[in-house]
């Protein structure tokens, strides 16, 4: 398996509730809730106080993956932005067949879903913060699948000139507290975070991927994003402690009018 999602979330905290057939799961502070074997029909509601998202249960697919803006120092938009369209699965008909939520968690800001499908299993996690590694998906079928991301209008890729690595973003300078107490915001940066995976497509506003058995897709954002490390190994087991980087690597400035990829 892949490592979990790592995150320095936020300064606020976080507060996930899931919505699964009508019924929205929200434990109490500090408490957690175990959900199993549940049928789940249409989408899946992930809300929290920083991040919201659905999970189409018919692709297994995530869409309108938002942030919030909720008051943070780390926010880095001040109203509700929707930063993917979706994040999509090519899975066959049978490799969907028979989708239920093998196992549900939700605690606080961490919210862990794993779908059991007739020919494998698919994991979401996520994490309920203003930035950080708070966001990833993996498969657990026979082979490979082709994973398709695709931003929101207003949102692009493009090549950080700083690092020559592709981020996306607004294009938005930051916002300090002393230029705007109410609407301060740091640059809205972010990656997609492979591992065991092969970009085959890049555009201004879609990336496909292969992703391997063992491998994830996450996404990163914020300073995380920008941070001068090597990327991701091809480890897919237990690889929690050599992939974690914690911001210790050096940070480089913000990107000066990122011009959106052709």
């Amino acid at each position: 398996m892949a490592a979990p999602a790592q995150a320095k979330t936020s300064v606020t905290g976080g507060d996930f509730a899931v919505t699964v057939n009508g019924t929205t799961y929200n434990p109490a502070q500090g408490k957690d809730l175990k959900l199993s074997n549940v049928a789940p029909s249409g989408r899946v509601a992930v809300r929290g106080i920083h991040v919201g998202f659905d999970i189409d249960v018919a692709t297994l697919g995530v869409y309108d993956y938002t942030l919030t803006g909720a008051p943070d120092p780390q926010r880095m938009v001040t109203s509700p932005t929707v930063i993917f369209a979706s994040k999509v699965p090519t899975l066959t008909p049978a490799q969907l067949a028979g989708a239920t939520i093998e196992s549900l968690e939700v605690k606080d800001d961490s919210a862990v879903i794993i779908f059991q499908t007739a020919l494998g299993k698919y994991k979401i996690q996520a994490k309920d913060g203003a930035q950080g590694g708070i966001f990833q998906m993996e498969t657990e079928f026979a082979g490979p699948v082709e994973f398709t991301h695709t931003l929101a209008p207003g949102i692009f890729y493009f090549q950080n000139a700083f690092t020559g690595k592709i981020n996306f973003g607004n294009g938005i300078d930051a916002v300090t507290a002393a230029q705007s107490a109410s609407g301060y915001h740091q640059m809205l940066l972010g990656k997609d975070s492979p591992q065991v995976a092969t970009k085959t497509l890049q555009t201004a506003t879609v990336t496909k991927w292969i992703v391997q058995p063992g491998g994830r897709l996450g996404g990163v954002l914020g300073e995380d994003a920008i941070e001068l490390s090597a990327g991701a190994t091809n480890c897919t087991s237990q690889c929690q402690a050599q992939n974690r980087i914690q911001g210790s690597l050096p940070v480089p400035p913000d990107p000066q009018n990122p011009t959106p990829l052709p």
